[in-house]
């Protein structure tokens, strides 16, 4: 199994995805989960009309320094419910750019969250997040790039049904059954609700990508492994005995919070914020030891591939 994390660790201090990418190399990565969301994506990708250029020059980019695009995010554009037709339009134009994006990135898997909605109940998910989905069937066959549903957890989901035990991913995909959809498994939204094996072994060979990140058990941080309560050991046998294959991706950008957060703002002494923000080195270093770890955990296993 290889290591990857995503560009959105460094999003916050970059203008441009080319440069996420090289902190990523000096950490150690060698795969990377590009995050098209966020100001860097859109400048570059999602809203500018020569996406594709774009694109070209930084897989370039990429396989210079010995890289390789193997995941991807799509834009969540803050998460419209289904009843928010034309914030779902947009949503679904940038999703389909996304795609777009990967097929010319070289990206196999992109990880597109389902859409949710207040009060509602299992068959209206169903229904709404299908006529979603199909909407990207197109692109996803143009450019032969899998379309990944995530799990999430219920404290993030408050407001209606969701997709958050494996048993549930499982049922969505064969109700909307297209052979480009699959699953992607989030350890931290997953961690929230308990233990992860089951969940992991009855997703078998529809999961297609990992979010490996951590928290405390009550809310979703995305913080790096053993800082919270996740347990790794029931992680990697789930992981193993699922069949899985693909890349063990980190999405644990937010050890460090930002002052501005949506779990919770810091605190502010306002006459002097000189230590209000955390630094691009606290980051730099955090990455390296997020590839430390993440060998650490594999060789554990006997499972990791350069």
């Amino acid at each position: 199994m290889r290591l990857a994390t995503t560009t959105g660790d460094f999003a916050g201090y970059f203008e441009t995805c080319a440069e996420s990418v090289k902190c990523l190399y000096d950490a150690g990565f060698r795969y990377i989960d590009i995050m098209l969301d966020g100001r860097a994506a859109n400048n570059e990708f999602i809203l500018n009309d020569n996406w594709e250029d774009n694109a070209k020059r930084l897989r370039e980019y990429a396989e210079n320094l010995g890289m390789k695009f193997v995941q991807a995010h799509a834009p969540s554009y803050g998460g419209p419910k289904l009843s928010e037709t034309e914030r779902m339009e947009e949503l679904t134009r940038r999703t389909i750019r996304s795609i777009e994006v990967c097929g010319v990135l070289g990206v196999e898997n992109n990880v597109v969250h389902a859409a949710p909605e207040v009060g509602i109940g299992e068959e209206e998910f169903l229904i709404g997040n299908k006529a979603f989905y199909e909407k990207l069937f197109p692109t996803m066959e143009k450019w032969n790039v899998n379309v990944l549903a995530e799990n999430s957890t219920k404290v993030n989901m408050r407001h209606g049904y969701y997709l958050i035990s494996g048993e549930d991913m499982v049922k969505f995909l064969r109700y909307v059954n297209h052979p480009l959809l699959h699953a992607c498994w989030d350890t931290g939204h997953a961690n929230v609700e308990g233990p992860q094996y089951e969940h992991l072994v009855a997703l078998g060979s529809e999961l297609r990508a990992l979010h490996i990140h951590d928290n405390r058990g009550e809310r979703d941080e995305h913080i790096l492994p053993w800082f919270g309560t996740m347990n790794l050991d029931d992680l990697m046998h789930g992981i193993i005995d699922s069949g899985y294959k693909g890349y063990f991706t980190f999405e644990a950008g937010s050890t460090l919070r930002p002052a501005r957060y949506w779990l919770g703002n810091r605190r502010e002494y306002p006459d002097d914020t000189r230590l209000l923000h955390p630094q691009f080195f606290m980051d730099r270093k955090l990455e390296e030891l997020m590839y430390e770890m993440g060998e650490y955990i594999l060789k554990t296993y006997d499972v990791f591939e350069e």
